[in-house]
């Protein structure tokens, strides 16, 4: 019975995934609080403290916190699959904010294959295909590309800043064979990576020094959320060198 039940949850869930209120309407599993508080969230320039070498331009939507962590968990690890169109929608948007109408490649940072088997699929795949999609319906010109291959390593959400910078420097590589397609599909586009969350930067550093290794150039990486203590504050523009309008600035690939 609790299988069953389990089930009808993870298909028909009644809880809101980013509050947990049960027994009221849901959009896309969120309610409407929950939905007004992210979507009320916009753009902002992110840096760890001490930010790895190689860092590019880092953007992320909102702090890791709640409902928006809850949202992403329940996503990542609780098989709430259908929060990828509107997760993905908002990692859209974040992109767009950066990119400004200009054509786009999106690169998402692939699960270990452990990983991708736990959660049935590659959770970022997934949010950056919605991604595209959001992206394509607003009119930017999106593709999406998968050169990176992820090794097995240790879950990074028990390893210490220290480790994960270890750890990320061997954790992933470019698979040969897509090689000249990058190329290809990079040339005249600003080039992105995804990830969902933001700590330390060491995943995202190393993820742009690959990349680089085979010329291809990381505009930005983008995130639906940073972790709290490394978020710049509300005025991070101009601390982060934006423009009047607020316009974040990124170099063209």
């Amino acid at each position: 019975m609790r299988a069953y039940e389990a089930l009808v949850d993870l298909l028909l869930p009644t809880s809101c995934a980013g509050c947990d209120a049960a027994g009221i309407s849901l959009r896309g599993g969120v309610c409407g609080d929950c939905v007004a508080t992210v979507a009320a969230m916009r753009p902002h320039e992110t840096r760890p403290t001490p930010a790895p070498p190689g860092l590019p331009l880092c953007v992320s939507l909102g702090p890791y916190a709640d409902p928006l962590r809850s949202m992403i968990v329940s996503f990542k690890d609780r098989g709430r699959h259908r929060l990828a169109k509107p997760l993905g929608a908002l990692l859209g948007a974040v992109v767009a904010e950066v990119a400004a109408g200009r054509p786009v490649l999106l690169i998402p940072v692939p699960d270990t294959p452990g990983a991708a088997r736990e959660r049935h699929g590659d959770h970022m795949a997934r949010l950056t295909r919605a991604a595209a999609r959001h992206l394509r319906a607003a009119g930017t010109a999106a593709l999406v590309a998968y050169p990176l291959a992820a090794m097995p390593r240790a879950d990074s959400a028990h390893l210490s800043a220290a480790d994960r910078v270890v750890t990320a420097q061997s954790a992933f590589m470019i698979r040969d064979t897509r090689v000249n397609n990058l190329r290809a599909a990079a040339r005249g586009r600003l080039i992105f990576v995804l990830d969902d969350v933001l700590t330390t930067g060491s995943t995202l550093a190393v993820v742009s020094k690959r990349l680089a290794e085979v010329d291809v150039e990381v505009a930005a990486g983008v995130t639906l959320a940073a972790t709290e203590l490394r978020r710049d504050r509300a005025d991070s523009w101009s601390m982060g060198g934006a423009d009047p309008n607020g316009r974040i600035p990124v170099k063209r690939s």
